[in-house]
């Protein structure tokens, strides 16, 4: 799901709660729509590996002037929270520790790409191939796990498993048979789900291709389910009259 973070922000301010607001974007950043200040937040944590199109191996804090403040005065000993070391070396340009320097280059590259595209067109472009994802899921008679239309993810979408069967051997199945691999359900709904990324350097064929190995895996694997998923979702992303519905 996408979490409301403007409203959560307005939800602490009525209160008049002093706690600080702490965002999780790593699926987010550079995916969906986030803003820092305009919405209050405090503490914001994104990674490399995501809507940045990088691999694993950066993280970022984007701290308030507030929470740098509140940070001097905390008594919990800390590291990953602890951000004067950063912040005075970050004056002169360097790193407190040895910096994954062609990261950072491709960093520099990924952010050339996202403004070479446009921010609204790069988070249009992931809406567009969540809702035909979501199209593809209920044209298979299957059930998309969030049921809150305003909290749909752009970045993946998790599909419930019919009772009986499970996600984790259709995943199983899928990876053999196609070498595709598809996100795992996690805690409560472990086994039950599976998730279709679709974030990042990815376009309309490579959607196209992760479907279609959904819909042969789930016939490889036997799980009931109905044909045409692909279909609806190339009629939603070439036909303007689909997008409009």
């Amino acid at each position: 799901v996408t979490s409301r973070v403007k409203l959560v922000r307005e939800a602490i301010d009525r209160t008049g709660h002093p706690a600080l607001f702490m965002v999780d974007t790593i699926s987010g950043l550079a995916s969906a729509d986030f803003r820092q200040d305009e919405w209050g937040v405090d503490v914001a944590v994104a990674g490399s590996q995501k809507g940045l199109m990088l691999p694993p191996g950066i993280s970022f804090n984007c701290v308030s002037d507030k929470a740098v403040e509140v940070s001097k005065s905390a008594s919990l000993p800390k590291s990953y929270w602890a951000w004067d070391e950063m912040i005075t070396m970050n004056k002169t340009g360097y790193f407190p520790y040895t910096p994954a320097t062609n990261l950072l280059y491709g960093l520099k590259e990924a952010v050339d790409m996202l403004m070479e595209e446009g921010l609204d067109n790069v988070f249009a472009r992931h809406q567009r191939f969540a809702e035909a994802t979501r199209r593809a899921v209920r044209a298979w008679g299957l059930e998309v796990l969030c049921q809150e239309p305003k909290e749909y993810s752009p970045v993946l979408t998790a599909v419930m498993m019919p009772e009986g069967h499970s996600a984790d051997n259709f995943r199983k199945v899928t990876l053999e048979a196609f070498d595709m691999s598809l996100g795992n359900g996690l805690n409560k709904v472990a086994d039950k789900v599976f998730r279709i990324g679709h974030l990042g350097d990815f376009n309309e064929l490579m959607l196209m291709g992760t479907l279609s190995g959904v819909e042969m895996g789930l016939d490889l694997a036997k799980v009931p389910h109905e044909k045409g998923g692909v279909d609806a979702a190339m009629n939603y992303l070439v036909n303007p009259q689909a997008r409009e519905d």
